[in-house]
């Protein structure tokens, strides 16, 4: 496939980079350019808008911050509606609110452009591996196009439903993932103030029935006091607010998300936002009595 690419951050690059490796050409612009060099240097087509991009290909994919950058990647000047040729698909795999995607992709098919919502789980190393797991709202056919390009750069695509379906589907993720760290690190944090040896309270949990990726991975990290960021706390927090503010607005009652989201803010509003969300264990630590370990 002829594929666009707008937005090369931390998950973007290595995406646009698989699509390459797997024979799609790729065509790139970001708002930095330093963002777009190594894609350039791969091979990849140098745009200077994202309406050049999509004047090039069948699909343009975003991999963006929030709702506002979406739009104005897809709506906005010099946007993707303003250079798409006809049967463009765009494919925003950003994580942003599920009413927020269909009303992007309301605005676009008005103008004859088709919008998959496409949000991703796994993390910058998925991202890199190719082993993503992509979760889609949308129209079938449309989905049925670009799922060669899904294929590259995922291990586990999913056709949830209609449009805002993914990004539904993606919110639940982010509720299982954020509790599941405070889980685990609540867990370790009480194993060593307990004065036990957290790496073997660990290792026996994970014999039972409270075996998980995130207490197999993350806990692992946490004893090593690993918290460079595959996923910054601040993004995991803004994943959060919009799980509590379609919770207000279905008027649902998601008590453990309302908690892990206020740790979350703790952790922004304490300097750890860059950290890796799993970097909530310092943040326990600092409650819990006395600094954290370094790390």
């Amino acid at each position: 496939m002829e594929v666009g690419f707008v937005g090369l951050g931390l998950m973007g690059r290595p995406m646009a980079l698989n699509l390459m490796k797997a024979g799609h050409k790729v065509h790139v612009w970001s708002r930095r350019r330093e963002s777009m060099q190594p894609l350039l240097d791969a091979g990849a087509g140098d745009c200077a808008s994202a309406a050049e991009v999509a004047s090039r290909v069948e699909a343009v994919i975003s991999m963006v911050a929030d709702a506002p950058d979406v739009e104005q990647v897809a709506l906005g000047p010099k946007g993707v509606a303003e250079g798409a040729r006809p049967g463009l698909i765009f494919v925003d795999m950003s994580t942003i609110a599920p009413a927020a995607a269909q009303s992007i992709a309301a605005k676009l098919k008005a103008r004859g452009i088709e919008m998959l919502d496409a949000p991703v789980s796994g993390g910058e190393i998925g991202a890199i591996n190719a082993t993503l797991t992509i979760m889609v709202g949308g129209d079938a056919a449309a989905f049925e196009r670009v799922k060669p390009a899904f294929e590259a750069i995922g291990k586990t695509v999913s056709l949830i439903g209609a449009s805002g379906a993914g990004q539904v589907a993606k919110a639940c993720n982010q509720i299982l993932t954020g509790v599941g760290v405070a889980a685990v690190a609540e867990a370790m944090n009480f194993a060593k103030k307990s004065g036990v040896d957290a790496a073997k309270v660990r290792e026996a949990l994970l014999g039972g029935f409270a075996y998980s990726r995130v207490l197999e991975n993350h806990g692992q990290r946490m004893l090593d006091r690993n918290f460079k960021p595959g996923f910054k706390a601040w993004m995991h927090q803004k994943d959060l607010r919009i799980v509590m503010e379609e919770a207000h607005r279905l008027g649902l009652a998601l008590p453990t998300s309302a908690a892990t989201a206020q740790m979350l803010n703790a952790m922004v509003g304490s300097g750890l936002g860059e950290n890796d969300s799993i970097a909530m264990l310092k943040l326990l630590e600092r409650m819990s009595g006395g600094e954290e370990e370094q790390g």
